[in-house]
């Protein structure tokens, strides 16, 4: 029974609210049973607040009696991932050097339009040490876990996040993504997981690596994401980056019609040299059911060049603004990449982050002006499926990795800024999920949306769930 509750969608859920058919605290229940057997093994979480859960799962229940619910998440159980704010519980960042006494007084913008609607939030997901790479592990939280293959990593920076949704632990979740961070733990996990437009989600404080990082829903559906979507985009004065608030219903759009979309199929973005053969094969199948669903498709490349060190840099400036203010002895406490990625930050000069300021708002314009002709971008959300825990990238003996090694397909759109999904396209031959990115252009989230949508429709990929963990 709490399978099938944990597994349940955050649409069905409110419908069967609705109906009266079920229980926010029934759900409340069953979730956290799950919590309690499966979190030890996968670590997706690093709180669990089950008292003030089942409280707030009461109280929802009360309104739904009454058929008064606050919101459109009334009720559904969502998670917050540990780099946001939240009143009551510290935030920890994955790193020893917060004081965790606080005090916590304050809500992030999402986290406020949760509560506003009633959400039951379950807790805090675990990240890597201040969110600063693509798989999750930390000092203070350990090791998280696939749950498709527990020797395997989930990704990050939002890796709690993607194994609680893939274990069924709740239907939703914010994650953060400043390089790929929704994005990649959602194709290693075979969820869903969408970086809206910069600054369609209010964030508060802005993320120490500036504006390349974006918050948004996690889901395992695209329907459930443009739900979540409806809430989190809400305004909030304390983010002067945010886009105006149009109070667009995001889930109206979803059909399963892909005729008269103009889609660009970039399987390596012109540069990549080495993408994973099994992820190649399952992208460039899931680009034929967008041609069997009506979409114009061109194999075309989107024309820039590689930006991996552009964005690089644009990264270790932020990691040194964000950590700049720490005593010596607090610096000594951070995980030692993390250490080398400050120093290298900190080597920077002022004239070379204009020079790349100026580079990332040139790739920008040339984004813009590609979605003239093309209303989405296909490419694989990475070039490799999931490899083992605790490592930084794929063992390549010999050399020296960076995260951003295996996610060229991801961070140029943190640079760009345009909203960016990856959605479940299938399986390797170790039966390990394979994502499909779908870019869209800035400010067109329905776009997006509405493919994500339609492809999930048209296959079974999403519906899939990992075996037994324990």
């Amino acid at each position: 029974m709490d399978e099938e509750l944990g597994y349940l969608s955050a649409t069905e859920m409110v419908a069967r609210y609705r109906a009266k058919d079920l229980s926010p605290v029934e759900v409340t229940q069953a979730v956290l049973a799950r919590i309690g057997r499966l979190n030890p093994i996968v670590n997706a979480f690093c709180i669990v607040d089950a008292e003030g859960a089942l409280a707030a799962a009461r109280d929802s229940e009360g309104r739904w009696t009454h058929g008064e619910p606050l919101g459109p998440l009334d009720g559904v159980p969502v998670s917050v991932k540990d780099l946001l704010l939240t009143r009551g519980w510290p935030t920890l960042r994955g790193s020893r050097t917060i004081d965790p006494s606080g005090p916590w007084t304050d809500d992030a913008p999402a986290v406020a339009r949760l509560r506003e609607s009633g959400a039951v939030i379950l807790g805090k997901t675990t990240t890597p040490e201040y969110g600063w790479k693509g798989v999750t592990d930390s000092p203070l939280t350990g090791v998280t876990r696939n749950p498709w293959n527990l020797a395997r990593t989930p990704g990050g920076s939002s890796g709690g996040a993607a194994a609680q949704l893939a274990s069924g632990l709740g239907p939703l979740a914010i994650g953060t993504d400043g390089g790929g961070s929704i994005r990649i733990p959602s194709a290693f996990t075979g969820v869903t997981g969408i970086k809206p437009s910069f600054g369609r989600v209010p964030a508060w404080p802005l993320s120490p690596f500036g504006t390349v990082a974006h918050v948004g829903p996690m889901a395992r559906s695209t329907a459930d994401c443009a739900l979540m979507l409806n809430v989190l985009a809400r305004p909030d004065a304390r983010d002067w980056y945010a886009l105006p608030y149009t109070g667009t219903d995001w889930t109206t759009g979803l059909t399963s019609e892909m005729r008269g979309l103009r889609v660009a199929y970039s399987p390596r973005l012109g540069y990549v040299r080495q993408v994973n053969a099994d992820v190649e094969a399952r992208v460039a199948e899931a680009v034929s059911t967008f041609v069997a669903l009506g979409a114009q498709v061109e194999q075309v490349d989107p024309g820039f060049a590689d930006c991996g060190e552009l964005f690089w840099r644009h990264w270790t400036i932020g990691a040194y603004n964000g950590l700049r203010h720490l005593p010596q002895a607090k610096l000594a406490m951070l995980e030692p990449a993390l250490q080398d990625t400050y120093r290298t930050g900190e080597r920077e000069f002022l004239t070379s982050y204009l020079d790349a300021a100026a580079a990332r708002a040139a790739l920008g314009i040339h984004m813009r002006l590609f979605h003239e002709r093309f209303d989405l971008l296909l490419t694989p959300a990475l070039a490799v499926p999931a490899f083992d825990v605790g490592q930084l990238a794929p063992a390549q003996p010999g050399s020296v990795a960076r995260w951003t090694d295996w996610t060229p397909f991801s961070f140029p759109f943190n640079l760009t800024q345009q909203p960016a999904m990856s959605v479940p396209c299938g399986f390797t031959r170790e039966g390990l999920p394979v994502g499909l990115q779908i870019v869209g252009p800035m400010h067109r989230e329905e776009l997006v949306l509405r493919a994500g949508n339609a492809f999930e429709q048209a296959t079974e990929f999403a519906r899939r769930r990992p075996g037994p963990m324990a």
